[in-house]
């Protein structure tokens, strides 16, 4: 009981920091949104990534948050479903903007007469577009979990050791073999562009390194770009990102084929799972200059 209450009050914590740092993310780029006269693409899509995290945090966390306070049953069958289809597309979305942070940056620092450049965004509105395309996807592959989510409460007799307030009915298997290639066909498509635009900009990381080494070598004062400052940690984000979904990936298929108890396993992909949503504020809030700015504001 000791253990259990320390993993979640750990839990807890993630929870918390996560979305306290996610929400001052999210609010300071919307004040760099609305106040600055050239509206920045990227500023836009690091503000839905962060609102993206606050959804997955809250509604990966609020089950396990709970549990700290002793409340069991808590949730019917229609608030399970609602915490599982966000918590479902939360994770659809996170990569799905992800990627599309990646690309758009890479075409930032991109050469003017690179086929990269082309794709550079205009205009920040002509963000607004790949994010309903985004949400609809997203919003259409989870639509199976509204009819696969029973709670707990429902059915106390099959459950009642459970930690979880909700639970996966069995489905049909026409409806799982048309959902399950559609995930893995979204994350390999957006994954492939986002390691696609990180191959390029590590390049072009690459070239720029070379330089500055000829410069210093030459005696000449260079100062790196902000740009370039800036892909540095997108590309470090997409590193964070990749680390914890593909870790996440091979406990998942761990867990699918052991036959033991794996109590410690499902803990530590538990917490993998809110790896990136927690991790990825304190990236944003360096990547310009976020944090010494508050300070410097008070």
């Amino acid at each position: 009981m000791v253990l259990k209450f320390i993993k979640e009050t750990i839990f807890l914590f993630m929870t918390m920091v996560g979305i306290l740092g996610n929400m001052s993310v999210s609010v300071n780029y919307m004040f760099s949104w609305w106040g600055s006269p050239e509206k920045k693409p990227i500023h836009l899509i690091l503000t839905h990534l962060a609102f993206t995290n606050i959804i997955l945090l809250l509604a990966k966390g609020l089950q396990k948050t709970i549990t700290v306070f002793g409340l069991r049953n808590f949730m019917d069958d229609i608030g399970c479903k609602i915490i599982a289809y966000l918590e479902r597309v939360a994770r659809g979305l996170s990569i799905c903007t992800s990627s599309l942070l990646t690309v758009v940056q890479a075409t930032i620092i991109s050469p003017r007469a690179s086929g990269w450049n082309r794709l550079r965004p205009k205009s920040a509105w002509h963000i607004l577009p790949f994010f309903s395309f985004f949400w609809i996807l997203n919003g259409l592959i989870s639509m199976n979990l509204i009819h696969s989510i029973r709670s707990i409460a429902m059915n106390t007799s099959q459950h009642k050791n459970s930690d979880y307030y909700c639970y996966l009915t069995l489905e049909s298997q026409k409806i799982k073999w048309i959902v399950l290639p559609l995930m893995v066909l979204r994350d390999a498509a957006f994954q492939g562009a986002m390691g696609g635009a990180s191959g390029y900009m590590v390049f072009l990381l690459h070239k720029h390194h070379q330089h500055v080494l000829y410069l210093q070598n030459s005696k000449l004062l260079y100062r790196t770009p902000p740009e370039l400052r800036a892909a540095q940690s997108v590309l470090f984000l997409m590193f964070c990102f990749v680390f914890f979904y593909w870790t996440d990936c091979a406990l998942s298929l761990f867990l699918s084929l052991s036959l033991g108890d794996s109590s410690l396993m499902i803990n530590i992909q538990e917490f993998l799972t809110l790896g990136y949503a927690v991790f990825s504020p304190i990236v944003l809030s360096h990547r310009d200059g976020l944090v010494p700015a508050c300070w410097h504001a008070q």
